[in-house]
């Protein structure tokens, strides 16, 4: 049975703390893509796997045109999330943290691994933005645990880039073959369920 508080972040950021019966101590925060909600598959059974871990998870809701977007600077936009997770959390003591990032959660991501209470966060890095110099750097430097997820057909995979990201031990990486950015394979349904089973037992046994 899930409890669900739902509250106003900064700048009209939604969020839906998901909390186990009894207090933990375990916390995922979940940061979507731009048009890939927690509710799309991937977000959706990550969020199964953490809870079924004792995890209170954490649903940082943005919905933001691409004209808002464009607006928005990045440093705002992870500014405002940030915001959103210190409302959605104040009060509480997790010392274990997890955060699962996918495509423009890449952005928000890069800058909240520089919040100390972050330090020791494992990180899920999904079809990230590697064309970004932001996101790229951050996982080039980063010395949190990660697991980076991305398919071969997806607009974002970069190969040098991919490439050199192979030079930080503390990254896992996962091609996805002819994945899109989507993490599914274009015109089959079948295999792409398959292709999710995969995706979520990696992100289950990190």
């Amino acid at each position: 049975m899930l409890t669900n508080k739902e509250a106003v972040g900064s700048k009209d950021i939604p969020f839906r703390l998901i909390e186990q019966k009894e207090e933990v101590n375990n916390l995922v925060i979940v940061l979507p893509g731009a048009a890939y909600t927690t509710q799309a598959p991937l977000l959706h059974f990550t969020t199964g796997v953490f809870y079924n871990k004792a995890f209170d998870v954490l649903h940082i809701n943005y919905t933001f045109s691409r004209e808002e977007m464009s607006a928005l600077s990045d440093e705002d936009f992870a500014k405002s999330v940030q915001r959103a997770i210190d409302k959605a959390i104040e009060g509480r003591n997790y010392n274990n943290f997890y955060v699962v990032g996918k495509s423009i959660g890449t952005i928000a991501l890069s800058y909240l691994l520089k919040n100390t209470r972050l330090k020791d966060a494992k990180v899920v890095w999904l079809t990230p933005l590697l064309q970004r110099d932001d996101v790229f750097d951050a996982m080039v430097n980063s010395e949190n645990k990660g697991l980076c997820i991305i398919g071969d057909s997806d607009s974002c995979f970069v190969v040098d880039r991919f490439e050199k990201l192979k030079n930080n031990d503390n990254l896992l990486l996962k091609v996805v073959k002819s994945g899109n950015h989507g993490l599914e394979l274009d015109g089959d349904p079948i295999k792409s369920i398959e292709l999710l089973k995969d995706v979520i037992t990696a992100i289950n046994e990190f």
